[in-house]
Order: C-alpha cells, then structure tokens, then sequence
C-alpha cells in the first residue's frame, strides 16, 4: 500500500525514514558520495521539527520509506505572495520509475495551492537528465524575468561554521 503523507516528525519511524532517504541520497551521484555528516545526522530531527516553515513530505510503501520531498516557505516579492521551495527531492533506489517523485511533488503543489503560492520552485543538477524530465512533464522549466537578461541560475555561497 502506498502513501504519500506530510511527515509527523514527533513519529520515530517518520525520523528514521528522513534520515535513511537523506543518507542514500547524500551517498548517490547526485549527491555529495557519502552519509550524512555526523553533526546533521544527531542534529536534523530537531532543527527540521523548530522550523515552522519547512515540509517534510513521505513517500511509504508498505511502510518502507519510499521518497522524501522536503520543501520551505518562502516569498515573492514581485507578485506579493508567498512560494514553496522544492528543496529536497529523493525516491529509493528500489523504488524508482514508479512514479512516485510525481505523487510526491503533486502533494507538494496540493500543498503550495493551500497556502496560496504563487508558484513552486526547485534547483536541479545539470546532469539530472531523469530528474529534468520528471519535473518538465510535470509542468517546471526554467525562468527568466527579462528575456534580454538570460534565464536565472542558482549561485552559493559557502559559509564556514563550527559543527558541535
């Protein structure tokens, strides 16, 4: 049986379910190639559970963690409405081209669409090509706000910081 939930986060199986799927995600190609630093794996639970603007959302089969999307408010300036930010997205290797990223990201918009988003946002990889073609069939595509000044891109800043 499958289910697409938003997370209960005081639930230990739902704690153990975010922290597997990040783990594997952080430890595929996509990701940074290894677990979780050990600081965000005692810590994460707690800092997702302070943060009344962030989403997790579950995707179980069978009660196995199947996918995780989390997501976090945010805000658009220009059209003065609020936004939901795609940031995670991972389905389990074994449960993969089952559709299950679509189901999640439709609960996702459900979401968005409740609270009065504007739009949705997200950040893919360029060489995500299985990602990218989830998410164009499904409606997200690149932006620009003057066609003269290019499509917008997705910079960091690193910021270095004391773990413990």
């Amino acid at each position: 049986m499958e289910q697409i939930i938003i997370s209960d986060l005081s639930l230990p199986e739902h704690q153990q379910a975010v922290l597997t799927l990040l783990n594997e995600y952080a430890n595929g190609d996509t990701g940074t190639g290894g677990d979780l630093p050990e600081y965000t794996q005692t810590h994460l639970i707690d800092e997702l559970k302070a943060r009344d603007n962030l989403h997790v959302i579950l995707a179980l089969i069978n009660d196995s963690p199947a996918g995780l999307v989390i997501a976090i408010d945010s805000f658009s300036t220009f059209a003065c409405k609020p936004i939901l930010n795609i940031h995670d997205v991972t389905v389990s290797a074994g449960f993969r081209n089952q559709g299950i990223a679509r189901r999640m990201l439709a609960k996702a918009e459900e979401l968005a669409r409740s609270k009065g988003c504007c739009k949705l946002t997200l950040e893919v990889l360029e060489g995500n090509a299985g990602a990218q073609r989830v998410y164009s069939a499904i409606g997200y595509g690149s932006y620009e706000l003057n066609p003269e000044m290019g499509r917008a891109m997705f910079w960091q800043k690193k910021l270095e910081y004391a773990e413990g």
